[in-house]
């Protein structure tokens, strides 16, 4: 339970009591007021229930909060009256962190809202504004408090929005729509959650059972509802079938999840490039990098609906929606500086402009006889490249990255080499080249500077890891390892120096010491046809999943694993390195019924084509934000026949909240 400031505050509790017969009315019509000043005062209700009835909650002990990076601070102090109402009081309306407030409803029972960096007029606290704290902030929450670096909460609280609208307790536009709505089963999964604590609020037995089942793998067991939350969408796999069952216990939010889930993981999915325009949409992004103000940037490979090179990319804002170019950042989709059928390959220079692989993937190439080249724009989103990118070193770049002097790495595809441009310098490039049919696809940054290079993406050349040095002007390799079957993809380096590397053609993801010797292959957790490998914080792996690569109609949902990685006390009792901690499943994300559509509101294969229910879909990418958020990419469509030749942009980005430990700064 949080810490509660004194109550002795008996004119503010006058105040409450002559607010009470109209503050419920004016927490659901009151606006933020054009022109007002802003308001130090949050008025709001307590309640308990949402879509069909909500009663007020009375004589709850309610505190609002400021989360910042130290512990949070207890800001003011009330009780709701007779209409669940209550007045609080912060001394600014703006915070460099966010504001939040809690209800002690008691027994463990603690209802939840998050209300951003400025304090709204209104609030409403329910179970369903818990569940978006509980998910939005689980990665930022320790010990039922809020804290973490102000970049890490705004992210939070921009996705807590995609939730949950906070000043009425009900759900988010953005889930109540598509792509989201019955598209996925989201929607339906935060009313299921909700009406658990709308049964806690009730049944101190329902109370009781949440928190037993919602015990982290280490430590004791969560005190309060909250907790138990925060505790869930950092291990959405424990207990679902009977947590499934304790969802029952109350209708108070529908409609609800008609039949269990394979993990209480929450997605959002983001599908908007910023443009309706067919050439603009997103089509089958592929990779993406974070800059240091959270925006996404992603690779866009085709024109979605063709074959044909995208000449866009997009970027999104911390809250997946598109950057709309206020404050000096980008306005999505960027076009120019080359960009043509760009791939795997992004990264963020040491001076925070954005860099592009251009693989060229069908259209024609700007220049004859030239395959592919190499984009930049700036951090406010101006082409920095030219008309036709950087040409004439690199050849169709895969994977890329940027070291701690800003040299930007490329895995060049085309020629079988390896490029470093010196501090971002691509008039300076340096060159390694690697044996012929190499393909090098990916290339990871270690904690001493070196460079791993996966190798052997089509699977004509034998499946190889080699380190980099760059030192003194002069590119070096340390050493290649040879291991496993071929078609190896995408590569990263944890916190020990340890490599892992996707195997797309044995369904395993290989590790690698410092010195490149063999720790093994690891399978399980709902691998298939892996293509990414990230780490977050804790060391541990995950794994974004293309699926099968066969024809016959073969269709193929995406799904997100998780193993255990070099760090034995992040792992669950009994779990080693290696072992999977994710379901047999994956994380996975299922329609609840309606059919898969694209922003413009087309179905995701046209209009006279077989509808699609399929909203995760072969994945390329895993990405963890400040927040804990990872962000999935649907990279190719789910039936095979039909993409590998006519169709095959992927749709969107899905985006699970709260589910991993943000990565270490740098």
């Amino acid at each position: 339970m949080l810490r509660k400031i004194p109550r002795g505050r008996m004119l503010k509790a006058a105040l409450i009591g002559a607010l009470g017969a109209s503050l419920a009315m004016a927490t659901a019509v009151l606006p933020h007021g054009a022109g007002a000043a802003p308001p130090t005062s949050l008025q709001g209700v307590v309640q308990s229930g949402g879509t069909a009835a909500a009663r007020p909650l009375v004589g709850v002990d309610v505190t609002l909060y400021e989360a910042t990076a130290a512990a949070p601070r207890a800001l003011d102090h009330a009780t709701s009256d007779s209409k669940g109402a209550f007045v609080v009081d912060a001394p600014a309306s703006e915070s460099d962190g966010v504001f939040y407030v809690t209800a002690d409803v008691g027994r463990g029972v603690e209802l939840v809202s998050v209300l951003g960096q400025s304090l709204p007029r209104t609030a409403t606290i329910n179970e369903l504004t818990t569940v978006a704290a509980g998910y939005s902030m689980a990665q930022l929450t320790e010990d039922g408090g809020i804290s973490g670096d102000d970049l890490g909460l705004q992210i939070a609280a921009g996705m807590n929005d995609n939730v949950v609208d906070a000043e009425t307790g009900r759900s988010s536009q953005v889930l109540l729509s598509s792509p989201n709505a019955d598209e996925t089963i989201s929607l339906r999964e935060t009313r299921s959650l909700a009406s658990l604590l709308a049964a806690c609020v009730d049944d101190r037995g329902v109370t009781a059972g949440f928190l037993a089942l919602t015990k982290p793998f280490t430590g004791p067991p969560p005190r309060t509802t909250f907790e138990a939350l925060a505790n869930l969408a950092r291990n959405p796999g424990q207990n679902v079938a009977q947590l499934y069952r304790l969802t029952k216990r109350s209708g108070a939010y529908a409609p609800a999840l008609e039949s269990q889930p394979d993990a209480w993981t929450l997605a959002v999915k983001v599908n908007d490039s910023g443009s309706d325009d067919q050439d603009k949409l997103l089509g089958g992004p592929g990779n993406l990098a974070f800059d240091a103000r959270g925006y996404a940037w992603v690779t866009n490979n085709v024109v979605q609906g063709t074959t044909g090179s995208s000449s866009y990319v997009v970027v999104l804002q911390p809250n997946g929606r598109p950057a709309d170019g206020t404050n000096g950042t980008p306005s999505s989709p960027l076009g120019g500086g080359g960009i043509l059928g760009t791939g795997f390959g992004v990264t963020i220079g040491g001076d925070g402009s954005a860099w592009f692989g251009n693989f060229g993937w069908g259209g024609v190439n700007p220049v004859p006889g030239v395959d592919g080249s190499v984009s930049q724009f700036s951090s406010a989103g101006a082409p920095l490249s030219g008309p036709n990118g950087y040409l004439g070193d690199p050849d169709r770049v895969q994977g890329m990255a940027t070291d701690a002097d800003g040299n930007v790495w490329l895995a060049s595809f085309g020629d079988n080499s390896v490029y470093v441009f010196p501090g971002g310098d691509p008039s300076k490039a340096v060159r390694y080249p690697e044996p012929p049919g190499s393909q090098p696809f990916d290339v990871a940054i270690a904690p001493d500077g070196s460079a791993w290079v996966s190798n052997g993406f089509l699977g004509t050349f034998p499946a190889t890891v080699a380190k980099f040095v760059f030192e003194h002007g002069k590119l070096e390799r340390r050493f290649s390892r040879s291991f496993g079957r071929a078609a190896l993809k995408g590569i990263t380096v944890d916190s020990k120096g340890n490599a892992w590397v996707a195997s797309l053609g044995d369904d395993a993801v290989y590790g690698l010491r410092p010195d490149g010797s063999l720790i093994g292959s690891f399978a399980g957790g709902g691998i298939y046809g892996p293509w990414d490998v990230t780490v977050d914080r804790d060391d541990n792996l995950w794994v974004a999943n293309f699926g099968p690569i066969a024809a016959n109609n073969t269709l193929a949902a995406g799904r997100l694993a998780k193993l255990c990685g070099a760090n034995p006390a992040a792992c669950p009792p009994g779990k080693k390195l290696g072992d999977p901690i994710s379901p047999p499943t994956g994380f996975t994300v299922p329609s609840a019924g309606s059919q898969v559509l694209l922003h413009n509101g087309e179905p995701l294969y046209g209009d006279h084509a077989p509808p699609s229910y399929i909203p995760m879909m072969r994945q390329t990418a895993s990405v963890i934000d400040r927040a804990g958020n990872v962000w999935t990419i649907n990279n190719y469509k789910p039936n095979f026949d039909v993409d590998a030749t006519v169709n095959p942009g992927g749709d969107g980005i899905l985006i699970f909240v709260g589910l991993a430990p943000p990565p270490r700064a740098g």
